[in-house]
Protein backbone atom coordinates (compact mmCIF):
# COMPACT_ATOMS: atom_id res chain seq x y z
CA UNK A 1 0.00 0.00 0.00
CA UNK A 2 2.99 2.37 0.36
CA UNK A 3 3.08 2.98 -3.39
CA UNK A 4 -0.62 3.81 -3.37
CA UNK A 5 -0.19 6.35 -0.58
CA UNK A 6 2.78 7.96 -2.32
CA UNK A 7 0.79 8.10 -5.54
CA UNK A 8 -2.05 9.84 -3.69
CA UNK A 9 0.33 12.57 -2.55
CA UNK A 10 1.43 13.04 -6.16
CA UNK A 11 -2.20 13.23 -7.30
CA UNK A 12 -3.00 15.87 -4.68
CA UNK A 13 -0.05 18.03 -5.70
CA UNK A 14 -0.87 17.55 -9.40
CA UNK A 15 -4.48 18.60 -8.76
CA UNK A 16 -3.36 21.76 -6.96
CA UNK A 17 -1.00 22.54 -9.84
CA UNK A 18 -4.02 22.94 -12.13
CA UNK A 19 -5.34 25.84 -10.04
CA UNK A 20 -4.37 29.20 -11.49
CA UNK A 21 -4.03 32.62 -9.94
CA UNK A 22 -6.77 34.45 -11.91
CA UNK A 23 -4.78 37.64 -12.28
CA UNK A 24 -1.26 36.31 -12.82
CA UNK A 25 -2.20 33.29 -14.97
CA UNK A 26 0.24 31.04 -13.12
CA UNK A 27 -0.30 27.96 -11.00
CA UNK A 28 -0.70 28.45 -7.24
CA UNK A 29 1.96 25.78 -6.75
CA UNK A 30 4.45 27.61 -9.00
CA UNK A 31 3.74 30.87 -7.19
CA UNK A 32 4.26 29.30 -3.75
CA UNK A 33 0.69 29.93 -2.61
CA UNK A 34 0.27 26.36 -1.31
CA UNK A 35 1.61 26.54 2.23
CA UNK A 36 1.02 22.98 3.38
CA UNK A 37 -0.71 19.72 2.52
CA UNK A 38 -1.69 17.23 5.22
CA UNK A 39 -3.07 13.81 4.29
CA UNK A 40 -4.38 11.38 6.89
CA UNK A 41 -6.96 8.61 7.16
CA UNK A 42 -9.78 11.16 7.40
CA UNK A 43 -8.88 13.17 4.32
CA UNK A 44 -6.71 16.06 3.12
CA UNK A 45 -6.21 19.56 4.53
CA UNK A 46 -4.59 22.24 2.39
CA UNK A 47 -3.50 25.66 3.65
CA UNK A 48 -3.05 28.50 1.17
CA UNK A 49 -1.16 31.76 1.65
CA UNK A 50 -1.04 34.96 -0.40
CA UNK A 51 1.53 37.76 -0.83
CA UNK A 52 -0.39 40.21 1.39
CA UNK A 53 -3.27 40.14 3.85
CA UNK A 54 -5.20 42.58 1.66
CA UNK A 55 -5.16 40.69 -1.65
CA UNK A 56 -8.56 41.08 -3.31
CA UNK A 57 -11.08 38.79 -1.53
CA UNK A 58 -12.64 37.71 -4.83
CA UNK A 59 -9.25 36.57 -6.17
CA UNK A 60 -8.56 34.78 -2.91
CA UNK A 61 -11.92 33.03 -2.87
CA UNK A 62 -11.61 32.01 -6.53
CA UNK A 63 -8.28 30.27 -5.92
CA UNK A 64 -9.41 28.59 -2.71
CA UNK A 65 -12.66 27.42 -4.31
CA UNK A 66 -10.83 26.14 -7.39
CA UNK A 67 -8.39 24.25 -5.14
CA UNK A 68 -11.33 22.63 -3.37
CA UNK A 69 -12.92 21.65 -6.69
CA UNK A 70 -9.62 20.28 -8.04
CA UNK A 71 -9.16 18.08 -4.96
CA UNK A 72 -12.70 16.75 -5.27
CA UNK A 73 -11.72 15.25 -8.61
CA UNK A 74 -9.07 13.07 -6.92
CA UNK A 75 -10.54 9.70 -5.98
CA UNK A 76 -10.09 8.27 -2.50
CA UNK A 77 -9.20 11.46 -0.64
CA UNK A 78 -12.02 11.44 1.88
CA UNK A 79 -12.82 14.72 3.63
CA UNK A 80 -11.42 17.78 1.84
CA UNK A 81 -10.58 20.97 3.74
CA UNK A 82 -9.08 24.06 2.09
CA UNK A 83 -8.20 27.01 4.28
CA UNK A 84 -6.77 30.44 3.50
CA UNK A 85 -4.27 31.74 6.06
CA UNK A 86 -3.30 35.27 7.10
CA UNK A 87 -5.87 37.15 4.98
CA UNK A 88 -8.17 39.88 6.28
CA UNK A 89 -11.17 37.85 5.05
CA UNK A 90 -9.82 34.41 6.00
CA UNK A 91 -12.60 33.70 8.50
CA UNK A 92 -15.35 34.57 6.02
CA UNK A 93 -13.76 32.69 3.12
CA UNK A 94 -12.95 29.60 5.19
CA UNK A 95 -16.47 29.49 6.64
CA UNK A 96 -17.96 29.78 3.15
CA UNK A 97 -15.78 26.99 1.81
CA UNK A 98 -16.60 24.72 4.74
CA UNK A 99 -20.33 25.31 4.29
CA UNK A 100 -20.13 24.97 0.49
CA UNK A 101 -21.95 28.30 0.38
CA UNK A 102 -20.61 29.41 -3.00
CA UNK A 103 -19.27 32.85 -3.87
CA UNK A 104 -22.49 34.81 -3.43
CA UNK A 105 -23.41 32.83 -0.33
CA UNK A 106 -20.00 33.62 1.18
CA UNK A 107 -19.91 37.35 0.46
CA UNK A 108 -23.60 38.21 0.18
CA UNK A 109 -24.18 41.79 -0.97
CA UNK A 110 -20.40 42.29 -1.27
CA UNK A 111 -20.29 39.92 -4.26
CA UNK A 112 -20.43 42.36 -7.17
CA UNK A 113 -20.28 39.75 -9.94
CA UNK A 114 -20.88 36.04 -10.16
CA UNK A 115 -17.84 33.81 -9.79
CA UNK A 116 -18.11 32.69 -13.42
CA UNK A 117 -18.14 36.28 -14.69
CA UNK A 118 -15.04 37.00 -12.63
CA UNK A 119 -13.34 33.86 -13.92
CA UNK A 120 -14.14 34.71 -17.55
CA UNK A 121 -12.68 38.20 -17.19
CA UNK A 122 -9.31 36.79 -16.22
CA UNK A 123 -9.42 33.99 -18.78
CA UNK A 124 -9.84 36.65 -21.45
CA UNK A 125 -6.87 38.59 -20.07
CA UNK A 126 -4.74 35.43 -20.13
CA UNK A 127 -5.74 34.78 -23.74
CA UNK A 128 -4.96 38.37 -24.74
CA UNK A 129 -1.45 38.09 -23.27
CA UNK A 130 -0.83 34.73 -24.98
CA UNK A 131 -2.03 36.14 -28.31
CA UNK A 132 0.37 39.08 -28.02
CA UNK A 133 3.34 36.83 -27.22
CA UNK A 134 2.75 34.74 -30.36
CA UNK A 135 2.00 37.68 -32.66
CA UNK A 136 4.92 39.80 -31.46
CA UNK A 137 7.32 36.85 -31.80
CA UNK A 138 6.18 36.30 -35.40
CA UNK A 139 6.76 39.97 -36.25
CA UNK A 140 10.28 39.82 -34.77
CA UNK A 141 11.16 36.61 -36.58
CA UNK A 142 9.81 37.55 -40.01
CA UNK A 143 9.85 41.39 -40.17
CA UNK A 144 6.16 41.15 -41.03
CA UNK A 145 4.29 44.49 -41.03
CA UNK A 146 2.08 44.68 -37.97
CA UNK A 147 -0.99 45.34 -40.11
CA UNK A 148 -0.48 41.97 -41.84
CA UNK A 149 -1.09 40.15 -38.58
CA UNK A 150 -4.77 40.21 -39.49
CA UNK A 151 -3.91 37.57 -42.12
CA UNK A 152 -2.06 35.06 -39.95
CA UNK A 153 -3.72 31.89 -38.74
CA UNK A 154 -2.86 29.37 -36.07
CA UNK A 155 -1.06 27.33 -38.73
CA UNK A 156 1.44 30.20 -39.12
CA UNK A 157 2.50 30.13 -35.47
CA UNK A 158 5.59 27.91 -34.87
CA UNK A 159 5.08 24.92 -32.62
CA UNK A 160 6.30 25.37 -29.07
CA UNK A 161 5.29 26.44 -25.56
CA UNK A 162 3.91 29.82 -26.65
CA UNK A 163 1.60 28.25 -29.22
CA UNK A 164 0.52 25.55 -26.76
CA UNK A 165 -0.33 28.24 -24.22
CA UNK A 166 -2.30 30.20 -26.81
CA UNK A 167 -4.30 27.13 -27.82
CA UNK A 168 -5.12 26.37 -24.16
CA UNK A 169 -6.29 29.93 -23.61
CA UNK A 170 -8.46 29.84 -26.73
CA UNK A 171 -10.12 26.62 -25.63
CA UNK A 172 -10.74 28.11 -22.17
CA UNK A 173 -12.75 31.03 -23.60
CA UNK A 174 -14.48 29.04 -26.30
CA UNK A 175 -12.47 30.05 -29.39
CA UNK A 176 -11.64 27.62 -32.18
CA UNK A 177 -8.24 25.99 -32.51
CA UNK A 178 -8.36 24.90 -36.15
CA UNK A 179 -5.24 25.64 -38.22
CA UNK A 180 -7.12 28.19 -40.34
CA UNK A 181 -8.50 30.20 -37.43
CA UNK A 182 -7.16 33.78 -37.17
CA UNK A 183 -4.69 34.53 -34.40
CA UNK A 184 -5.48 38.20 -33.90
CA UNK A 185 -9.03 38.63 -32.66
CA UNK A 186 -11.01 41.30 -30.84
CA UNK A 187 -12.45 41.09 -27.32
CA UNK A 188 -15.37 39.04 -28.60
CA UNK A 189 -13.18 36.64 -30.58
CA UNK A 190 -13.97 38.16 -33.97
CA UNK A 191 -11.42 38.79 -36.74
CA UNK A 192 -9.69 42.16 -36.98
CA UNK A 193 -9.37 44.51 -39.94
CA UNK A 194 -5.80 45.52 -40.83
CA UNK A 195 -6.23 49.06 -39.51
CA UNK A 196 -7.42 47.75 -36.12
CA UNK A 197 -4.44 45.48 -35.53
CA UNK A 198 -1.83 48.00 -34.23
CA UNK A 199 -4.17 49.32 -31.52
CA UNK A 200 -5.22 45.81 -30.53
CA UNK A 201 -1.58 44.68 -30.35
CA UNK A 202 -0.61 47.67 -28.17
CA UNK A 203 -3.49 46.93 -25.82
CA UNK A 204 -2.55 43.23 -25.69
CA UNK A 205 1.06 44.15 -24.90
CA UNK A 206 -0.05 46.31 -21.99
CA UNK A 207 -2.11 43.41 -20.62
CA UNK A 208 0.83 41.02 -20.95
CA UNK A 209 3.28 43.42 -19.27
CA UNK A 210 0.80 44.02 -16.45
CA UNK A 211 0.39 40.29 -15.83
CA UNK A 212 4.13 39.61 -15.90
CA UNK A 213 4.91 42.63 -13.72
CA UNK A 214 2.31 41.63 -11.14
CA UNK A 215 3.72 38.12 -11.11
CA UNK A 216 7.24 39.32 -10.23
CA UNK A 217 5.85 41.77 -7.67
CA UNK A 218 3.74 39.11 -5.96
CA UNK A 219 6.64 36.67 -5.80
CA UNK A 220 8.75 39.32 -4.09
CA UNK A 221 6.02 40.21 -1.61
CA UNK A 222 5.39 36.56 -0.79
CA UNK A 223 9.09 35.84 -0.23
CA UNK A 224 9.36 38.89 2.03
CA UNK A 225 6.22 38.10 4.00
CA UNK A 226 7.26 34.52 4.66
CA UNK A 227 11.02 35.08 4.75
CA UNK A 228 11.45 32.41 7.41
CA UNK A 229 9.73 29.74 5.29
CA UNK A 230 11.77 26.77 4.10
CA UNK A 231 12.62 28.02 0.63
CA UNK A 232 8.94 28.83 0.03
CA UNK A 233 8.34 25.11 -0.49
CA UNK A 234 5.08 23.34 0.22
CA UNK A 235 5.16 21.32 3.42
CA UNK A 236 3.61 17.91 2.78
CA UNK A 237 2.63 15.73 5.75
CA UNK A 238 1.44 12.23 4.93
CA UNK A 239 -0.10 10.42 7.88
CA UNK A 240 -2.31 8.05 5.95
CA UNK A 241 -2.08 4.46 7.07
CA UNK A 242 -0.10 2.16 4.77
CA UNK A 243 -1.62 -0.99 6.21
Amino acid sequence: MTTTVTSLVDEVLAALATVMDPELDESITELGFVRSVRIDDIGVTVHLRLPTSFCSPNFAYLMASDAQDALRRVEGLGQIVVQLDDHHDSAKINAGLAADAGYVGTFGSEAEDSLEELRRTFLRKAHTAAMERCAAALVRQTDMPVEDLCLITLADIPEGPQKEALLRRRVAIGLGVRPGDPVMVDEDGGPLAAEAVPLRLRFAKSVRISIEGNSHFCRGLLATRYADADGMSTHVTNLRSTR
